[in-house]
C-alpha cells in the first residue's frame, strides 16, 4: 500500500509511556538478557505507566546537540552499501565503516571509534528482537568504563584518562517513512539523575553490564522525529565522561529513549523496523 502524504503521523501528541519504579532499598535491580536461570524472574523492575506529551522535532532538527540534549539528528545520509540488514557479517563489513565515518564526521574532536555490537529490530510475528516499549538508557558510567576495558585491551587505561562516550547510531530500515512505533527520546538536560535507575544487565555467558531504567518525572521533555527515513540517523548518547566533571558544559550526557504507540498511526500501517549500532567514541 502506498504511503500518502497525510498517512505519516506528525505533530505533538499525548500518549502513554512505560517507566519503572525504584526497587526497594537494599535491592539491586536486574534484567536477564535471555532466559533466566531456573527459579529466577526475567527482571525485578516494576513498570509504571504515565501519559506524556511528546513533541515532534521535524523541521527543528538542528536545534538539538549531544552536549545539551544527548541526541543529534543527521540528515541526508548517502545510501548504504548494506541493503538487506539480515546477515551480521555483511552488516559489519558494509555498514560498520559507514557508521564509523559518520561518527568521526559529526562528533567534533572525536579521533577514534570502536563499534562493539548492533541490534536489528523487526516487526513481523515471531521476530527475535522487536521495538522496546520501556523508557531506558543503554549504558551507565559503570558499564561504559567496563566496555572500554573489555574492548580496548592495552590502550584502555590511557583512553579512560581522556574523553570517552558511548553513542548509538539508530536508523529505520523501512522503505517508506516510519508510521508505527516511532522512537521517543528525552533531552538529557531535563533528566534528573535521581530518575535514573541502574539495572544489572545479565548475559548468558556470565558478563554483567549495566543499563538504566527511568522513573517518571513530569519535568522530563520528550521528543520524536516524525516520519524518519532510511537516509536519516539519530545519534543517541548513552554516556559521556565529560558530564562527570565538575562545572561541565555537558548536560548529563545520557538520553532516555523508548518506542511508543503514536495515537495517530493508522491500523494497517507497516511496523517499524530498525538497526542500532553501539559505539565507543574517544576524544578530544
Amino acid at each position: 500500500m502506498a504511503v500518502g502524504v497525510d498517512s505519516v503521523p506528525r505533530g505533538t501528541v499525548t500518549t502513554k509511556l512505560n517507566f519503572s519504579r525504584h526497587p526497594p532499598e537494599g535491592q539491586v535491580a536486574f534484567n536477564y538478557v535471555d532466559t533466566p536461570p531456573a527459579g529466577e524472574p526475567q527482571n525485578n523492575v516494576d513498570r509504571d505507566t504515565h501519559e506524556v506529551t511528546i513533541d515532534d522535532i521535524r523541521g527543528h532538527e538542528g536545534e538539538y546537540t549531544l552536549d545539551h540534549d544527548a541526541f543529534k539528528v543527521i540528515l541526508d545520509v548517502p545510501e548504504s552499501k548494506e541493503v538487506a540488514f539480515e546477515d551480521d557479517e555483511s552488516i559489519r563489513a558494509n555498514y560498520y565503516p559507514e557508521v564509523e565515518k559518520l561518527l568521526l564526521d559529526n562528533i567534533p574532536g572525536s579521533n577514534r571509534v570502536f563499534l562493539f555490537d548492533h541490534t536489528v529490530r523487526r516487526a513481523h510475528e515471531g521476530a527475535k528482537r522487536k521495538a522496546v516499549q520501556i523508557t531506558h538508557i543503554d549504558q551507565t558510567a559503570y558499564s561504559a568504563a567496563k566496555r572500554v576495558h573489555r574492548h580496548m585491551g592495552a590502550d584502555a587505561e590511557t583512553l579512560l584518562k581522556g574523553r570517552y562516550r558511548i553513542v548509538n547510531v539508530w536508523r529505520p530500515l523501512n522503505k517508506t517513512p516510519v508510521e508505527a512505533m516511532p522512537l521517543g527520546f528525552a533531552s538529557s538536560a531535563t533528566l534528573d539523575q535521581n530518575d535514573v535507575i541502574p539495572v544489572e544487565h545479565r548475559y548468558p555467558e556470565g558478563y554483567i553490564g549495566q543499563t538504566a531504567a527511568i522513573a517518571y518525572n513530569p519535568t522530563q521533555k520528550w521528543k520524536y522525529l516524525s516520519g524518519m527515513t532510511g537516509n536519516e540517523r539519530l545519534l543517541l548518547e548513552c554516556f559521556d565522561s565529560e558530564s562527570l566533571k565538575e562545572n561541565s558544559s555537558v548536560d548529563g550526557g545520557r538520553v532516555a529513549h523508548t518506542a511508543f504507540e503514536h495515537p495517530l498511526t493508522r491500523p494497517d500501517a507497516e511496523g517499524r523496523e530498525s538497526i542500532e549500532v553501539r559505539a565507543l567514541v574517544f576524544g578530544p
